[in-house]
């Protein structure tokens, strides 16, 4: 009987795909089950986040609650890795004895190593899908470089490190010969792609491979930084019909004080600039954002203008959070001083204005007709999506089940009412 392990990812879909790289190096000798709630298994392991306070609460509590199931002979063997590991490992090993071994970041084949007792070849084309096999995201560099003031990622992940494009095209043939129709491009700064293998940004230059590949119908890019973006991007996305006229770009902030104690290099007159570019260039183009609300020192003032900005803006997508010092970091050096009560209300406020805005624009689809693709079966729903949604954050369509639809198909759909995160639509010929 193959070994049973429950594979569990935490944070972001980078850690996914490590997770499913680490899956695939398995191989048949292990039976994986992706984030099961079942109790019992031969081993269980975690890959943790540990990008801010929220997300390492999270892990903590993971671990704790298999660690304990351990102790109750529920596994035999506990293993965990990931972001939160490459920053505590001796203080959790301390604290928490019943894990068997600890892996840093970017450590899924010494895992592999660890489990199966022998050496392996590194090979990222060796990968099991924990998503629906119609979409897999592609992660095509390692690291980042910005030093934002608020961010661990370049003290946990290191530099910014590129794959080389040919590999990352014999990545992308291989999971359209797996079944996948969605590419989705991340990084922890995807438009640097390139620039410390090649002297200069191609990721214009990458899209373009995997444009031609033809199984792949959509190519969404997600963590886009704003500064030094590169346009040439843009003509691709509005010419080439297999680029999603998708932006991901987390701004963080509109004021210039903040944004220059956040270390963005970037100011509120070149991003309000750059925002209109781009929109003037993909007149289509779905735009999303992150931003953080209650940094050091954030006045009312201050947090006014990050309201009226996103009224303003009218984003197509938003996510936000509050800040959290993060041990490394050089904001970890300012005083957190604004209370965790007032960060709550500016993420609530925030929040509110961008249902307000969403409603509004989802609104302005009814009657019109998208291409979709199905996600799934849900209740009296097929839940799908179109080119302006990613999968898990961005919003969805709901087509009555007793339409005829297929799972990792696509259909044309006419909006039929709207919600503020939902469309609701019924298919078309």
């Amino acid at each position: 009987m193959p070994t049973k392990v429950n594979l569990i990812t935490l944070g972001c879909s980078k850690n996914l795909v490590d997770s499913e790289h680490l899956a695939g190096l398995l191989g048949e000798d292990f039976k994986i089950y992706f984030d099961s709630d079942k109790r019992r298994f031969d081993i269980v392991i975690i890959n943790t986040c540990g990008f801010i306070g929220d997300a390492k609460e999270e892990s903590i509590d993971m671990i704790l609650q298999y660690a304990e199931a351990k102790k109750q002979g529920k596994i035999k063997t506990l293993i965990v890795f990931g972001c939160l590991i490459q920053r505590y490992t001796e203080e959790l090993s301390k604290e928490i004895p019943e894990v068997d071994a600890f892996f840093g970041a970017n450590d899924y084949k010494e895992i592999a190593e660890y489990l199966m007792n022998k050496t392996l070849e590194r090979n990222e084309t060796l990968r099991l899908l924990s998503t629906p096999k119609h979409y897999a995201y592609l992660k095509i560099s390692e690291g980042c470089d910005k030093f934002c003031s608020f961010c661990a990622i370049p003290y946990i992940r290191g530099r910014h490190t590129s794959l080389p494009i040919e590999d990352l095209v014999e990545q992308a043939k291989s999971l359209a010969n797996q079944g996948v129709k969605e590419l989705i491009v991340v990084a922890q700064d995807t438009t640097n792609y390139g620039v410390d293998l090649y002297g200069k940004c191609r990721l214009t230059d990458l899209l373009k491979e995997f444009a031609k590949i033809d199984a792949i119908e959509w190519i969404r890019l997600q963590y886009s930084y704003p500064n030094n973006f590169p346009m040439d991007l843009l003509d691709l996305m509005q010419g080439e019909p297999k680029i999603c006229k998708y932006i991901d770009m987390p701004l963080q902030h509109i004021d210039n004080s903040i944004l220059d104690s956040m270390n963005r290099h970037i100011t509120k007159e070149q991003i309000t600039s750059l925002i209109e570019h781009l929109r003037t260039k993909v007149p289509q183009l779905c735009l999303r954002t992150t931003l953080i609300v209650g940094y050091p020192n954030e006045t009312e003032e201050q947090f006014a203008a990050l309201k009226d900005f996103v009224a303003q803006t009218k984003f197509d997508r938003m996510g936000a959070f509050t800040y959290s010092p993060e041990e490394g970091t050089a904001a970890f050096k300012l005083e957190d001083n604004v209370p965790e009560e007032v960060k709550s209300e500016r993420l609530n406020e925030l929040i509110e204005i961008q249902q307000s805005v969403s409603l509004s624009l989802n609104n302005q689809k009814i009657g019109k007709v998208f291409k979709v693709l199905i996600d799934r079966l849900e209740g009296d729903f097929w839940v799908g999506r179109t080119e302006f949604d990613s999968p898990e954050v961005d919003n969805e369509v709901l087509i009555p089940a007793n339409q005829k639809a297929k799972i990792g198909t696509f259909v044309n759909a006419l909006i039929t009412s709207a919600e503020e995160f939902d469309l609701y639509a019924d298919i078309v010929s």
